[in-house]
């Protein structure tokens, strides 16, 4: 799951995350003063909105240059490294908050966060999250793949993508009662006339590792050229990204 990250360069290029990211708060049933932990949460904005609205929030992301960051940006406030499959907290929170981290983990990995939220969670705690659903990208990974395909290539998917009826029981097995589900597109643009190769060059890492530079480059841009002819991504010369978003609230019941 963990990857390195251009923090700085997360920040000024794609705001759109957290920025999205807002309305999820709006799923959570807010008591103030109520601790919640913002699990993944990146540079921190989410976890200042969630302060702002009354929460005792503390954040917590597996990169080490993320959770830096957020220190830099919200002194104020408590930010830890630990992995989602992983982590354990001193005492129970009443909320568990997650914003477009949970498709980074791995399917077999899946049910070891859920564990992991659940047992940090009091009873009748809140865990709300949204994350890529099905079919999320598939526009940008099916042009990847053909590109890796025509110089003999295999193109792993390096995300978790889940339907609604996917990943619900997983969230049940693990304790928790589902009591909110979303699944809904969400095209997202994005910034500038290199704005896709931008985006892939930031957050698909794992197909290309252990290949040059050179090759990742032409790679890319092979994909980019792939894509301008779709009309769903390149509007009026901005480009879209095809987001599907798949967004739950669930409750611990024991």
């Amino acid at each position: 799951m963990n990857i390195s990250w251009d923090a700085e360069g997360y920040e000024r290029g794609f705001s759109f995350v957290p920025a999205y990211g807002a309305g999820v708060i709006d799923l959570i049933d807010v008591r103030p003063g109520e601790k919640c932990l913002d699990l993944g949460c990146g540079n921190g904005t989410l976890t200042a909105e969630l302060a702002a609205r009354g929460l005792a929030a503390f954040g917590m992301d597996a990169s080490p240059e993320m959770a830096a960051l957020a220190r830099e940006r919200h002194p104020e406030l408590r930010f830890e490294v630990g992995d989602a499959t992983s982590f354990s907290l001193d005492e129970p929170v009443d909320v568990v908050f997650s914003n477009a981290m949970l498709h980074w983990i791995d399917a077999r990995l899946q049910p070891s966060a859920l564990a992991c939220v659940a047992a940090a969670l009091r009873t009748g705690g809140q865990f709300v999250f949204e994350c890529g659903g099905h079919g999320c990208g598939e526009r940008i990974h099916a042009a990847l793949a053909r590109a890796f395909a025509a110089r003999g290539l295999d193109y792993v998917m390096p995300f978790y993508f889940p339907t609604i009826a996917g990943y619900a029981p997983l969230v049940e097995a693990a304790g928790l009662r589902v009591t909110d589900a979303f699944l809904f597109d969400r095209p997202t643009r994005l910034e500038g006339p290199d704005g896709m190769a931008d985006w892939i060059r930031m957050f698909v890492k794992r197909p290309f590792e252990g290949l040059g530079a050179g090759l990742a480059d032409e790679l890319i841009a092979a994909a980019v050229d792939d894509l301008r002819t779709d009309s769903n991504l390149l509007r009026d010369g901005a480009w879209y990204a095809d987001y599907v978003r798949l967004r739950m609230r669930a409750v611990r019941v024991a």
